[in-house]
């Protein structure tokens, strides 16, 4: 009988317990204001990585799971005192910090252990977005236009945007630092929240055209010759209130008492004509290659009343949680979760096997 590979499943869950809801507050429609569409209790990120692990299992692998929590001496001990094949890379953040997330895939390449997902640099470029929007341009991939402001010494009153306008924290992760108030109409709205994000998050303010339209969310699997586009998702703002704009802003990720939360409804696969289909994926395609991504990746777009197509954002190893995101459109494809990830951990193996080869 073959050995069976083990995965080490690794995450860094800081606190491990997950904050609870309030249970004494009113949680009706008309205490919210409005009618709730998912559940209000966020499912515990426990529970989250245990899916994961039992779909690993249910594909074949040993799976081995630990929570380094924020210790580099931690997660060192985990891979020293096991003999494992690959390391299923599920960690976003270290200290808190998005920015370091590069620092754990530096450390499996330096200990030269095989793991899913983007190399350091891909991840460094995607955490940046006016430099990862620089690489974007010099392949001919259309993104909003933009400009970056490091000081407020830097912002000028004139520039060739047109408004609106939508001020981005530059090397946020999650939407963070994106809400009603980042899209502006005015120079006097620009300067105000230019000059917020500036102070409150101690980096520089991406300052992009805001397209009004769809958004699209298109999944990535494989590497080179083999990278394939799964069906497109869409994110739906049909009940968006006219107070919110139509964007998926912080409060729509990660804040279930907030009526955005319940107005961004996913819908895969997305309603397009045929040629904007081919066209969002050959653009996915030669965007996850100029970034440099591997194994899986989500490519989000917009698509403005004309019909033409603008790249957000390009997130190397996008969440992974069953029935949401990447998952939701592998399940259109008519893939098993098990099936989805046994192909991203099968690919880093493979990859595994040429540096092997090559060293041989």
């Amino acid at each position: 009988m073959a050995r069976q590979p083990v995965v080490a499943l690794l995450y860094n869950d800081i606190p491990s317990q997950p904050e609870e809801l309030d249970h004494t507050v009113d949680l009706s429609p008309e205490a919210l204001g409005f009618t709730p569409y998912f559940d209000l209790e966020d499912i515990p990120a426990e529970e989250e990585y245990a899916k994961i692990e039992a779909a690993l299992t249910d594909a074949g692998y040993k799976v081995a799971s630990y929570n380094i929590k924020d210790r580099f001496e931690r997660l060192f001990k985990f891979l020293a005192r096991r003999k494992i094949d690959v390391v299923f890379n599920l960690v976003e953040f270290f200290h808190g910090r998005p920015e370091e997330e590069m620092l754990v895939a530096s450390f499996f390449e330096l200990l030269e252990v095989p793991y899913t997902g983007a190399p350091p640099m891909t991840l460094a470029l995607a955490q940046n977005k006016p430099l990862a929007k620089s690489v974007l341009r010099s392949y001919d991939l259309p993104t909003p236009r933009s400009m970056t402001i490091r000081t407020m010494a830097d912002f000028k009153s004139r520039h060739n945007l047109h408004y609106p306008l939508i001020v981005k924290p530059a090397c946020e992760d999650g939407s963070g630092g994106i809400e009603n108030a980042s899209i502006v109409s005015s120079m006097k709205a620009l300067r105000a929240r230019t000059e917020f994000v500036l102070t409150d998050f101690k980096m520089d303010a991406l300052i992009e055209e805001y397209i009004e339209g769809r958004e699209l969310n298109v999944a990535v699997l494989g590497n080179g010759e083999r990278r394939r586009v799964l069906p497109i998702s869409e994110i739906t703002f049909e009940d968006m209130p006219e107070h919110l704009y139509k964007i998926v802003s912080f409060q729509a990720k990660w804040d279930p008492l907030h009526e955005a939360y319940h107005k961004t409804i996913p819908s895969c696969p997305a309603e397009l004509p045929k040629s904007k289909t081919e066209e969002a994926q050959r653009l996915a395609l030669k965007a996850t290659e100029a970034l440099g991504t591997r194994d899986y990746a989500r490519v989000d777009m917009r698509m403005d009343k004309k019909g033409n197509l603008f790249i957000l954002e390009v997130n190397p190893n996008p969440n992974l949680s069953e029935g949401t995101g990447i998952a939701r459109s592998a399940e259109a494809a008519r893939m098993k979760f098990s099936d989805l990830l046994k192909e991203i951990v099968e690919s880093a193996l493979e990859r595994a096997k040429h540096r092997q080869a090559a060293e041989e």
